[in-house]
């Protein structure tokens, strides 16, 4: 699959100005890039942006000799599909048994995808992955609910779900810093660590395209012998 880089350009109230995109796995493009009426635009290029403040969201067990690192996108439907299946599988058997380190990390391939992130990361560190079952759950209605305002409203509508107060969320999607550095920690991830497709995965330092989860199993089982 063709990679494309990220260029970012203005950010505004859960919209971007200017993108160069790539694609999920499922080859769907971005489209819809005109940023939402009245949106305040930022003008801050990922060069002039401190990524540190950007937090990876971890389950297991945080001294694991085994790390797996998923990169996935909340537009993906192939993302939705391991979320809502086989990731429970690996919850079960290797993460709430403390067996692995368990990172994941954000690709946005369009701003609705950005804008899930930046709900999900709303409730902090501890409903992230609350938050992120919830949207995965809905991806096939959110994605698809029309002009940019109805998408976000009701990813808003996941995250009053989830408890968080319109004020909270309103607060989380105005945030035009927040959006543009967690584009740049997405550039500096996705480029260190050669993601051009999601959901990708980093197997004890090895990257793996997605797969049945025997398959994934077996490789963190292997890992974890050696």
């Amino acid at each position: 699959m063709q990679r494309r880089n990220v260029i970012l350009g203005g950010v505004a109230l859960a919209g971007l100005g200017g993108w160069a995109l790539t694609r999920n796995q499922a080859g769907a493009p971005s489209d819809n890039l005109t940023s939402l009426p009245g949106a305040a635009h930022a003008q801050t290029t990922p060069a002039d942006l401190d990524t540190s403040s950007i937090t990876d969201m971890v389950q297991g067990n945080p001294d694991a000799a085994v790390t797996v690192t998923e990169y996935a996108s909340f537009t993906c439907p192939h993302c939705a599909t391991f979320h809502n299946g086989a990731y429970k599988q690996l919850k079960a058997d290797f993460i709430d048994t403390g067996k692995i380190k368990f990172i994941y990390r954000e690709v946005y391939f369009d701003r609705p995808g950005l804008w899930a992130s930046m709900v999900a990361r709303c409730g902090g560190p501890e409903r992230f992955f609350g938050i992120a079952d919830l949207i995965y759950k809905g991806q096939s209605e959110w994605v698809r609910a029309g002009e940019p305002a109805m998408i976000v409203e009701e990813l808003r509508k996941i995250g009053r779900l989830a408890g968080l107060d319109n004020d909270t969320l309103n607060a989380c999607l105005q945030d035009a810093t927040m959006a543009q550095t967690l584009v740049a920690w997405y550039q500096e991830n996705g480029e260190r660590d050669d993601i051009s497709s999601t959901p990708s995965f980093l197997i004890d330092g090895k990257k793996q395209s997605n797969m049945p989860y025997s398959e994934m199993k077996a490789l963190i089982e292997t890992a974890l012998e050696g």
